[in-house]
């Protein structure tokens, strides 16, 4: 696996308006898109800070990952995602390095990329996402 470049940072937030407000009225910044992932159960919103986005995801259930790991951990850093060429590759790349899977194989994320993520007890305690553009 070799990812491209740092796709997103997503922050776990317990209220999105309110985060929005904040990254665009104190950092400057601008949200471009806010949309539903409903199988993952959370609303997303999205700034550009450079080449690298920022995505918040709020919980839109409280059987949501996101609002289990509010609840444990507080709102923060959720996660880190790397574009590269294909997920599936980086899955079995990490896999044959015995890291532990969440996706045995890739699935529809927010923005129409395709993602999967690796679990966090195998990648040092950082959730990590691995992300593609769809061909």
């Amino acid at each position: 696996m070799k990812p491209t470049h740092i796709e997103h940072i997503g922050i776990a937030v317990e209220n999105l308006d309110e985060q929005i407000k904040y990254y665009e009225d104190i950092l400057g910044l601008k949200c471009y898109n806010i949309e539903e992932v409903a199988d993952q159960k959370v609303r997303t919103a999205f700034f550009k800070v450079g080449d690298t986005k920022i995505e918040l995801l709020e919980a839109t259930s409280p059987e949501s990952a996101v609002a289990k790991f509010i609840e444990k951990k507080g709102q923060g850093v959720h996660h880190i995602a790397y574009a590269v060429d294909s997920v599936q590759r980086a899955l079995d790349a990490a896999a044959s390095h015995g890291v532990q899977l969440i996706d045995k194989a890739p699935r529809k994320g927010a923005e129409g990329l395709n993602i999967a993520f690796l679990h966090p007890k195998s990648t040092f305690g950082v959730l990590t996402e691995v992300c593609e553009q769809p061909k």
